[in-house]
């Protein structure tokens, strides 16, 4: 059994994303082949989901929302993932695979899984993420050196050129061989991505409840391979829009009715799409998107993608399976301001802002 795509990750968000996607792919012979699951933290909760993650049956994922105001609720298997392993008990089985099988890889590591701790060892088993990743590289090099595709999906902007860099120090600190360095550098490709679901609950032993709206945007560039095949899949030029649209609409919008909420001192346990029944609220949300976020955007000639965008996130917001609630978008209420409401008035600043700016100067 060879499977050309190693995750790294157990996650329910991959499951519901690269999981589903690579299985959907599969059925129509899009996908360059299966997955091997790798769990790279020694959590006893996540290592109870190997063997439920390899089922041969597969394990379910159920999609729950809206699409177009049409309520989805449907189930599905996900069989993907032959083999899954960790890195505390396969560690041989897992360089074996990295170095003679792979062609992508997947991660997903949370936020802080490019952090090299001063506890990371520089040993055969390193603690981080990055200490691993860079002893299965080289014997990957060591064994002929077949090009490779890294896609990561940590939530960091320009993510494929933050972990190279970060992989590049490493190296440069742990291994000194220039050749391997250059081949780290030409012959590892290190895709930038972008991926958006929400993935509300896990299901046990394996499994997942996400909504209807998934993207995975991948920044093309020669030489660069796919998984496989997908209507969620895009392979652009630039990410730029696909980040500008969910940063100043979706996050936008979730601090706008956050800033609300706060000021009105609203129900404590209060939901977006709770919130959103509210009709005086619902008006003021749309009032700052059709008077200031559309001409925004329009000016940046993204006028149309924002629009459907915005149909979109009021779908995604009123979700009715999904309760989020307004005060964890609350947290970090000021920094989020600025990223989501200051920033986006500074990349369109001829359009008239007032609403907006008001929330700004009194966050």
């Amino acid at each position: 059994m060879i499977t050309p795509i190693v995750q790294f990750g157990t996650s329910r968000f991959l499951q519901a994303h690269a999981d589903l996607f690579v299985s959907e792919a599969l059925e129509r012979g899009e996908a360059i082949g299966r997955i091997t699951v790798v769990q790279t933290t020694g959590s006893a909760e996540r290592a109870g989901r190997l063997t439920a993650l390899a089922a041969p049956e597969g394990f379910p994922v159920i999609t729950r929302g809206l699409v177009k105001g049409a309520e989805i609720d449907r189930a599905q298997q996900v069989t993907s993932v032959a083999r899954a392993l960790s890195t505390a008990d396969d560690w041989d089985e897992v360089k074996r695979i990295v170095a003679t099988e792979a062609e992508v890889l997947i991660s997903n590591t949370g936020d802080t899984g490019y952090a090299v701790g001063p506890d990371d060892l520089v040993t055969e088993f390193p603690a981080s993420f990055p200490g691993k990743l860079l002893i299965l590289l080289h014997g990957r090099y060591r064994a002929g050196g077949k090009p490779l595709t890294i896609l990561p999906c940590e939530l960091v902007a320009r993510n494929g050129d933050t972990l190279k860099k970060v992989m590049l120090d490493l190296q440069a600190e742990r291994i000194a061989d220039q050749d391997f360095g250059e081949w780290l550098s030409t012959r590892v490709i290190w895709g930038n991505t972008l991926v958006d679901r929400i993935v509300s609950e896990p299901l046990q032993p394996a499994g997942a409840v996400a909504e209807p709206y998934a993207l995975w945007a991948i920044e093309a560039q020669p030489g660069l391979k796919p998984p496989c095949t997908h209507p969620s899949i895009l392979l652009v030029d630039d990410l730029s829009p696909y980040e500008k649209l969910k940063l100043h609409i979706l996050n936008l919008g979730h601090t706008v009715l956050a800033d609300l909420w706060l000021k009105a001192g609203r129900q404590h346990d209060e939901t977006v799409k709770a919130i959103l029944k509210d009709r005086d609220i619902l008006a003021k949300l749309m009032d700052i998107y059709e008077t200031e976020v559309l001409p925004g955007f329009a000016a940046r000639n993204l006028g149309s993608e924002a629009a459907s965008y915005v149909a979109l996130t009021l779908d995604r917001f009123g979700n009715p399976f999904l309760d989020h609630r307004i005060r964890d978008i609350a947290n970090h209420h000021a920094e989020k301001i600025t990223r989501r409401l200051a920033d986006f008035r500074a990349w369109s600043p001829d359009v008239a802002m007032p609403k907006l700016t008001a929330i700004i100067d009194n966050r």
